[in-house]
C-alpha cells in the first residue's frame, strides 16, 4: 500500500516556523519513492507554501486524506482524526500532565503516535533530533543574558553587543558575530573583576557539543573541574580568555554509600542510590550551562538550597548566569521557575523570594530559559532534522497499519518509538497508564 503522508501547519505559538521535512526532502520523496504529500499552507512556516508544491506536495487544508501526518510540536487533541498515524513531539513520556488529555485522546480515536524523541538505535542513541540547534541558540542567547548581566552591573565587555539568536537572521550571522566579539576579548581583555571567567558546561552530548561549538568561537581556554580551585587562586591570570569546562556525571554526583565507587551504567539504572557533589564547584563558575536531561529520581544539578547559600554571603559570588538550555521546570535546575519566551529570555531568581523577576536586575542569578530554542534557527535546524527523518519516510509510506503491532512492516527504531497502536499502549509504554488515571 502507499499511505499518504501528511504535514500539518505549526501553531503552538509565533515562533514556531519549523518543519519535520524540507521541500527538497519533499522533492526527493516524489522523485525516488513516488510518495504523496499534503501540506497545510502555513502563513509563518520558514518555507513558503509555494515551495511544497513546486516539489509535487498538494498544499491545501484538508488533511483527512492522510493516513500518516507529521509535524514538530503536540497537535491539539481537537484537531487529531480517528484512526491516523501520527509523528510528533508529545511530550507525554514522562506522564507530563498537561498532556495526558493529549494521549488519552489518540487512545480513544485508535490512532498510532511515534515520538520522534524516542526513535533510537539498539543502543539507545537518538537519531532524529534539534539537540545540537537548541545547544548552539542556547549558548548565543546565554552569552547574551551573560552580557546584559553585566552591562547592569556596571562592567563594560563586548559580550553586551551579543543579540538573540533569532535577530542574526542566520547560524552564519550569529557565528560571524560570535567570532569579532571572541576577536575582542582576545585584543582588549576583559575587566580584571570578571578573571577567571569560568564557563561550565553540564553534560556532554548533542546539546553540549552544539553549546560548545558557539562558545569556542571566543579565546577559550580549557580546564577541568579538577582546576577549578587552583584557577581561583591564580592573580595574574591574563584577562584574554574565557575558561571552559565540561562536566560529566562522575563529576556532579557520588554515590551514597561512603567509599563506594561511581560506576556510570549503575548511576542510569539506580539514580536513587547518587548524590548531586555538584555545588563544591559553584564558587568556581560566572557561568553555567545545563545540557542534561533530567528526570525524578535523579540528583538535581542546581539545588535552590544550594543557590541561595551560594548568595548568602556579603560578597556577591562569581555565577552571573544560568543558561537552562534542558529547561525542566524546577527539574535539574531547580531555580527554573517558568520557561521564557525568545523576546524576553532571562528572569532573576531570587534567592529570598523564591520568585522570578523578568530581566537580567537584581540579586540572584540570571537565569535563560526559553524552551524552543531551535525554533531561532529554523532553517538549519529543519534542514538537518529532515536529513535525519527522511530515510524513514517510504516505510511509514509503505506501512500497513491494520496490522497488528508485532507484524505492521516498520523499523524497529519507529517500533521502539511507538506509544500508542491501535488506540492501546505499546508494552514499552504501559508505564504511562498510571499517569492517565
Amino acid at each position: 500500500m502507499s499511505n499518504i503522508i501528511g504535514i500539518r501547519r505549526e501553531d503552538k505559538n509565533k515562533w514556531e516556523r519549523r518543519v519535520p521535512l524540507t521541500p527538497e526532502h519533499i522533492k526527493k520523496l516524489v522523485q525516488d519513492f513516488r510518495t504523496n504529500f499534503i501540506i497545510q499552507p502555513s502563513p509563518v512556516r520558514v518555507f513558503a507554501d509555494n515551495d511544497y508544491a513546486q516539489a509535487g506536495a498538494a498544499v491545501q487544508e484538508d488533511l483527512s486524506a492522510a493516513q500518516v501526518v507529521l509535524a514538530v510540536k503536540e497537535i491539539p487533541p481537537e484537531l487529531l482524526r480517528p484512526n491516523t498515524t501520527y509523528l510528533f513531539f508529545s511530550h507525554t513520556i514522562k506522564g507530563q500532565a498537561y498532556n495526558m488529555p493529549l494521549l488519552q485522546k489518540l487512545l480513544d480515536l485508535n490512532c498510532q503516535l511515534i515520538d520522534y524523541e524516542r526513535i533510537v538505535d539498539e543502543h539507545r542513541r537518538r537519531l532524529i533530533f534539534f539537540g545540537r540547534h537548541a545547544g548552539l541558540a542556547g549558548m548565543v542567547d546565554t552569552l547574551h543574558t551573560l552580557g546584559q548581566r553585566l552591562a547592569w552591573e556596571g562592567f563594560d565587555t563586548p559580550l553586551a553587543g551579543i543579540q538573540l539568536t533569532y535577530r542574526y537572521g542566520s547560524l552564519d550571522a550569529a557565528r560571524q558575530a560570535i567570532r569579532e566579539v571572541g576577536r575582542q576579548i582576545a585584543e582588549n581583555g576583559l575587566p580584571v573583576e570578571l578573571t577567571p571567567l569560568v564557563v561550565g558546561i553540564a553534560g556532554y552530548g548533542n546539546v553540549s557539543r552544539g553549546a560548545q561549538e558557539i562558545l569556542e568561537l571566543l579565546p577559550i581556554r580549557e580546564i577541568t573541574p579538577a582546576d577549578l580551585p587552583g584557577l581561583a587562586e591564580q592573580d595574574d591570570l591574563e584577562r584574554n580568555n574565557i575558561y571552559k569546562v565540561v562536566f560529566t556525571e562522575a563529576d556532579t554526583v557520588e554515590p551514597l554509600a561512603d567509599g563506594a565507587p561511581f560506576m556510570l551504567q549503575e548511576f542510569f539504572e539506580h539514580p536513587e542510590r547518587y548524590r548531586s557533589k555538584f555545588e563544591a564547584y559553584l564558587p568556581y563558575l560566572s557561568v553555567l550551562v545545563n545540557c542534561i536531561y533530567w528526570d525524578t529520581p535523579y540528583p538535581r544539578l542546581l539545588t535552590k538550597t544550594a543557590t541561595r547559600r551560594l548568595f548568602a554571603g556579603n560578597t556577591p559570588p562569581r555565577l552571573r548566569t544560568v543558561g537552562d538550555i534542558s529547561c525542566d521546570i524546577e527539574g535539574g535546575i531547580e531555580i527554573t521557575l517558568k520557561a521564557t519566551d525568545l523576546d524576553a529570555p532571562a528572569f532573576v531568581w531570587d534567592p529570598d523570594t523564591d520568585s522570578a523577576v523578568d530581566g537580567v536586575a537584581g540579586r540572584g542569578p540570571a537565569v535563560m530559559a526559553v524552551d524552543n530554542l531551535p525554533c531561532e534557527l529554523p532553517i538549519e535546524s529543519s534542514t538537518d532534522f529532515g536529513n535525519a527523518l527522511l530515510p524513514f519516510i517510504p516505510a511509514l509510506a509503505d506501512a500497513n497499519f491494520a496490522d497488528d503491532f508485532d507484524s505492521v512492516a516498520l523499523p524497529m527504531a519507529l517500533k521502539r518509538a511507538t506509544i500508542v497502536y491501535h488506540g492501546q499502549l505499546t508494552p514499552d509504554y504501559q508505564y504511562l497508564a498510571e499517569y492517565l488515571s
